[in-house]
């Protein structure tokens, strides 16, 4: 199994996410794209939160240097994000793939993270309530099913808000796979808590 993850904006909790179901499944983890803070990127954040011994962490296809949208960060390192230049690692192991930012961030002048989900992925979308969360949320999956990409469900980020999350629901006719506390800290046995409580929905994808 292929899932994507990708989140209705930045800082929504997607890497969160990616770690919860990269320990589930005990899959494969790969972020194509990094921008910015190198030395403690995603994929480094994903080692520290899991423990199992299975996971492969796969390198990014580009690690740019900037932390900016992904377009702009490579002009700067003098580079242009080339998609056929990003190769999905092979495994056997199921794998988690994380987007950048929202579905339609700039790769180049005419790419966007939308087009690095393939149509063998299944695509969970984290949502994080906040004023026009419901709006950004929506067109976030109207966009996927546009191009008939498998949204598989919704990951819910951050404190409880039943109002916004049942809307959300019955409007995309969705399944919630779980929930994120807006917890103290995050590290691996926290990580691991989620992931156990999380693997039954997961599963059914």
């Amino acid at each position: 199994m292929k899932i994507f993850i990708t989140g209705i904006g930045t800082d929504v909790g997607k890497t969160v996410a990616s770690a919860i179901v990269t320990q589930s499944l005990e899959a494969d983890y790969w972020k194509p794209i990094q921008a910015g803070d190198l030395d403690h990127s995603d994929s480094h954040k994903i080692q520290s939160l899991i423990s199992n011994s299975k996971t492969v962490i796969h390198p990014n296809a580009y690690a740019l240097n900037t932390p900016a949208s992904p377009h702009w960060a490579a002009e700067i390192d003098g580079l242009r994000i080339d998609l056929k230049k990003i190769k999905e690692p092979k495994t056997q192991n199921h794998l988690v793939v994380e987007g950048a930012g929202g579905v339609l961030v700039p790769l180049n002048e005419q790419d966007c993270v939308l087009d690095l989900i393939q149509k063998d992925y299944q695509v969970i979308v984290v949502s994080r309530h906040y004023l026009g969360s419901i709006n950004h949320t929506l067109l976030t999956i109207e966009m996927l099913k546009s191009r008939n990409l498998s949204v598989s469900g919704i990951i819910f980020s951050g404190d409880e808000h039943p109002s916004t999350e049942q809307i959300i629901l019955e409007k995309t006719g969705l399944t919630m796979i779980g929930r994120i506390e807006n917890e103290p800290y995050f590290d691996a046995h926290v990580i691991a808590d989620y992931a156990d409580a999380m693997r039954g929905n997961l599963l059914k994808i």
